[in-house]
């Protein structure tokens, strides 16, 4: 790459840490913010679940309007409601304002992450697309790892502290973009002939693209790591007795592994076997990973299996979302919001399927998790890709 290419994806993967960090920071607060305001697990679930809804009705007009205005409006409007969303989340004294707040982020991130991806497709040469959304997909990984681990750090000083950082941050992030990110997107889309739709007509479209493969597997893998995270901590302190600091340990040297993963090995292994290759390999070495969860017999061997999956979903993210982007032609705002989409639709079922299993049988959300792996790697050697092989 360039310097200037590296500049510009050095300030986009800033971007990304930014948005993803602004939501880790407040994980380790939100129990104890919640107690102050008189609320418990239901309210903490739904902060979670209004983001990612918000975010999921949202992503397909970003997708749209990133392909219409530009990339660096959509950038510069996502940081700054994602800053404008944690002002509100810590001038809040009710629980009321905190759902607007988690509201206001997730419309702030559907702007912001199209764009970003969108950004890179338009600074990047096909082969370089994959180095450039694996740097992406890293500054998010890394935002998820360390976003918390700040939080909990400031919070020591008040426990409003992170919510206030967070706020000047994203700021002063949108500011920086204002005036140092310049338009990527050489020529806008001609929107006029085509009539406005709605989210759900968005999502049958996209049932027509030769991308829509590619979403589906992107909901799909969403909707297994989330399930397989939001049963984590509870899996291994009921069934091997961990410790929070074992937990909070396993969660860091997973997302740690994720960001190595994408800054080092991505680029290397699909130009060494091509995107379709990557894809069904590590389909089948997450899928043999859930299998393995299910008969793990101490907090060790569980450990090195999480460690496997998050290896393999670490990989798997950006060369998705490469995948798409070269499907997806000079639609690559569309595109994008669609993989936001489809990725959101995932981080809301895959929680509350995971969440009502578990309480069933706390295999369950395993077991459900490799049927449906199973029968997506199946599916993805069906699909020839064909058209993939034209774009490149």
């Amino acid at each position: 790459m360039t310097s200037d290419q590296r500049k510009k994806l050095a300030l986009l993967m800033l971007n990304m840490f930014i948005a993803v960090g602004s939501f880790g920071i407040i994980i380790p607060i939100i129990p104890a913010y919640l107690k102050e305001l008189g609320q418990g697990g239901t309210a903490a679930g739904l902060i979670i679940a209004i983001f990612a809804f918000a975010q999921f009705l949202v992503s397909p007009i970003g997708g749209k309007w990133t392909d219409k205005y530009g990339r660096r409006p959509l950038i510069n409007i996502g940081l700054l409601t994602l800053a404008i969303s944690m002002f509100i989340f810590y001038f809040a004294d009710s629980v009321a304002l905190l759902y607007v707040s988690r509201a206001i982020g997730g419309i702030g991130c559907a702007f912001l992450i199209p764009a970003i991806y969108a950004y890179v497709a338009d600074i990047t040469t096909m082969d370089q697309r994959a180095k450039g959304n694996s740097f992406i997909s890293a500054a998010m990984s890394l935002g998820i790892v360390i976003g918390p681990g700040i939080g909990g750090f400031l919070a020591d000083f008040g426990l409003k502290m992170p919510l206030l950082v967070s706020a000047i941050v994203g700021l002063l992030a949108f500011v920086v973009s204002f005036f140092t990110l310049k338009e990527s997107q050489l020529e806008k889309m001609d929107m006029s002939q085509q009539p406005d739709s709605s989210m759900v007509k968005d999502i049958l479209l996209s049932v027509k693209k030769p991308f829509f493969i590619p979403l589906v597997i992107t909901l799909i893998m969403s909707f297994g790591l989330m399930a397989y995270e939001t049963v984590l901590g509870l899996y291994v302190d009921d069934q091997f007795g961990a410790t929070p600091q074992e937990i909070a340990f396993m969660v860091t040297a997973t997302g740690l592994v994720g960001v190595i993963m994408q800054l080092f090995v991505v680029d290397w292994i699909v130009k060494a076997m091509g995107e379709l290759n990557v894809l069904k390999l590590f389909l089948i070495v997450t899928a043999f990973g859930f299998l393995l969860s299910i008969i793990a017999n101490s907090y060790n061997t569980f450990f090195a299996i999480s460690l496997l999956i998050f290896l393999a979903t670490s990989i798997l993210r950006p060369v998705l979302t490469t995948l798409i982007s070269k499907l997806a032609g000079n639609e690559q705002g569309f595109a994008m919001g669609m993989n936001n989409a489809y990725m959101s639709i995932g981080n809301i079922l895959g929680p509350l399927l995971a969440g009502a299993l578990y309480d069933i049988q706390i295999l369950y959300p395993f077991i459900a998790g490799l049927i449906i792996l199973i029968g997506t790697t199946i599916f993805t050697f069906m699909w020839k890709g064909t058209k993939l092989q034209k774009a490149v």
